[in-house]
């Protein structure tokens, strides 16, 4: 997907990009497969704020993504590739023989016309699901399963993809994920084949605020632009240092870099931690 770059016509308007959507060839989702979509401006079902600095934002229909993939042996016809306002990565939708329609994320490389299936003796070929224990070592997946039959829930961002490093035994595969973690993953769980398409949707420059609160994400203040009982950080003559052990949250956590993992039951399936970064 080509970035179009705009003319400074504006200060916003300078260094500015958006996309081109030369791969999008259907406009309006199947109404079929659409539903309305609640904003709750961060907000859980008790209605207390669990994500911060969310709300407004343009209105949206959520689209029903099938992420079990689990229409097996059934071959489909991705009949268009189309744009989702509830993710970075472009869906297709896709007609099966028997007549069912779905929406899938789009692979890389994935055109209108295109036959997938999902399938333990599925070719290895974009957009087709099989089980890890079918898919060769070393070839990049996506829309990973976690547990059977859960439907895939990692690797589903736009440009992103897995590699199957080694199977360990007849149980358990290890995987590369996206942020460099090496995973132990049971090898009945499915995978698609491929690299999720929009890969250039990270060079993206939104160049003015109005762009961030179209996408529903509000303004961040800094602790130390505010008074000492809002923030840790706050208060003091001029600009202050933050003047304790450690930057700190809004509620005296420390933060930046406090490692806050409490998952013990599945340290075991971690073969590798991430790499960290390097300054």
């Amino acid at each position: 997907m080509p970035i179009k770059v705009y003319k400074p016509t504006s200060p916003g308007r300078r260094d500015m990009s958006g996309q081109t959507f030369e791969e999008i060839t259907h406009v309006g989702p199947e109404r079929s497969l659409v539903m309305g979509l609640r904003k709750r401006a961060g907000r859980n079902f008790r209605g207390k704020i669990t994500i911060r600095h969310r709300g407004g934002g343009h209105k949206r229909l959520y689209r029903q993504i099938d992420f079990k993939r689990d229409k097996f042996e059934v071959p489909g016809t991705i009949k268009s590739i189309e744009y989702d306002p509830n993710r970075s990565s472009r869906i297709a939708l896709v007609h099966y023989l028997d007549g069912d329609k779905r929406y899938i994320i789009a692979p890389l490389g994935v055109k209108v016309g295109d036959s997938i299936v999902s399938s333990p003796q599925a070719e290895i070929r974009p957009g087709n699901t099989l089980p890890l224990r079918r898919i060769p070592q070393g070839t990049m997946i996506h829309n990973l399963e976690l547990q059977v039959g859960r439907g895939g829930q990692m690797v589903r961002s736009a440009g992103t993809s897995a590699q199957i490093l080694a199977k360990e035994g007849e149980d358990y595969a290890i995987v590369r994920l996206p942020s460099g973690e090496e995973r132990f993953i049971r090898q009945d769980c499915l995978a698609t084949i491929g690299q999720v398409g929009n890969v250039e949707h990270g060079n993206i420059k939104l160049g003015k605020a109005g762009r961030k609160r179209h996408l529903g994400i509000r303004p961040t203040v800094r602790g130390s632009a505010m008074n000492p009982n809002d923030h840790p950080h706050g208060g003091g003559e001029g600009r202050s240092p933050v003047g304790m052990p450690g930057p700190k949250t809004p509620w005296g956590k420390p933060a930046l870099g406090k490692r806050t993992r409490r998952n013990k039951s599945t340290d075991k399936f971690i073969f590798r931690r991430r790499s960290k970064k390097r300054r």
